[in-house]
């Protein structure tokens, strides 16, 4: 299954396009989006949706209305960061869990691809702080860091893992066939 990640200002427009795919993930930081859009949107997707509000877009308490708006409206599942304040990270989890929604947590790396070692103790991380999918998305500097990030598959069920970048690009392929959700 192909997921797209829909950025839409028009919260018609993100419903059909989100609604043409087989998942979607609403980055509802990035449609600016309200409460009410929030419910609107979710509401009337009728395939699994992802609920993702990066920090930049409001703060914590913010987030958290916006957030368990689209777990009550419909997500099938929530993308917290794991850099994310433990009370937000918590209450959001816990709410979603109560609520059957499956919780991601993910990690972004901008910069590089850390270490195998760093990314076993940040794939551990999140499985010890409640997550049913862990997220690890590195910068690929070169082909090696795309095979790194993909090892991950060896040791992990439930994990989405790839590499951005020029030299990340096969990883978002290759994680289908190595078992990303």
């Amino acid at each position: 299954m192909i997921c797209v990640s829909v950025v839409e200002k028009a919260p018609e427009s993100v419903i059909q396009i989100a609604n043409s795919a087989e998942m979607a993930e609403i980055r509802i930081d990035l449609c600016k989006f309200d409460e009410n859009s929030v419910k609107h949107v979710f509401t009337n997707i009728s395939l699994p949706t992802i609920a993702t509000c990066r920090p930049n877009y409001c703060n914590d308490e913010q987030r958290t209305v916006l957030l368990k708006t689209a777990i009550l409206s419909g997500a099938r599942y929530v993308d917290v960061e794991i850099e994310s304040a433990t009370e937000f990270k918590n209450s959001i989890i816990s709410f979603a869990h109560e609520h059957g929604c499956k919780v991601i947590i993910s990690y972004h790396n901008y910069e590089n691809t850390p270490s195998i070692e760093e990314l076993r103790n940040i794939g551990n991380t999140c499985f010890s702080q409640q997550a049913d999918i862990a997220k690890v998305a590195t910068t690929a500097l070169s082909q090696h860091d795309s095979a790194v990030v993909l090892s991950l598959y060896a040791e992990y069920d439930n994990l989405v893992a790839l590499a951005m970048g020029e030299y990340g690009k096969i990883s978002r392929i290759a994680n289908i066939c190595l078992g990303s959700p």
